[in-house]
């Protein structure tokens, strides 16, 4: 009798700390999502923000300032529920305002142009890999929530359920071939 009650001590004893490092894991998944996600939208306002500068600093062709500033500005302004589809529309203007390699080196040519470049091209090539952080962090969440386990017990709490940020985030190649280098030379 003493053995069995021992034994069921035990067990509710492994029981109880398999359920806590459960939950302590899914809580530092939330929080390295959260700590991604914040790193994602910083590199995505540095992206838009460099983008709106080099718009406005002349250094283009009319056409093409009006269309980039115009897809950096309503990406910074996008409500969180059309985020995606603004920032989709800022890589699109991006290879659209720099897909011809003579436009970059004209941009190159003007003063301040290679710094500008630079700088687009760092914050271009940045993006993904926030992007990808932060995908990875909602990956790993999603599988420890879908045990069955944590479902029944709820050990998640009331924690939104993670959302991958699905965006098209190709740089522009004439920015980042090379590893950058016909942008900054």
């Amino acid at each position: 009798m003493t053995t069995t009650i021992i034994w069921v001590a035990v067990a509710v004893v492994a029981v109880g700390l398999y359920l806590s490092w459960t939950a302590g894991r899914l809580d530092r998944l939330h929080a390295r999502i959260d700590a991604a996600r914040a790193a994602l939208d910083a590199q995505l306002l540095r992206r838009a923000s460099v983008a709106q500068e080099l718009a406005t600093a002349g250094l283009l062709d009319p056409a093409a300032s009006i269309v980039l500033y115009e897809s950096a500005h309503a990406a910074r302004q996008a409500d969180p529920e059309q985020r995606e589809v603004a920032e989709s529309e800022l890589s699109q203007a991006l290879r659209a305002v720099f897909a011809e390699p003579e436009t970059v080196d004209a941009v190159r040519e003007a003063p301040g142009g290679t710094a500008a470049l630079g700088e687009l091209a760092q914050a271009a090539r940045r993006v993904p890999m926030a992007r990808r952080f932060h995908n990875d962090a909602v990956r790993a969440a999603r599988l420890v929530r879908e045990h069955r386990v944590v479902r029944w017990l709820r050990l998640a709490g009331h924690a939104p359920f993670p959302l991958a940020f699905e965006m098209d985030d190709e740089p522009p190649v004439t920015l980042t071939s090379d590893g950058g280098a016909t942008a900054v030379r």
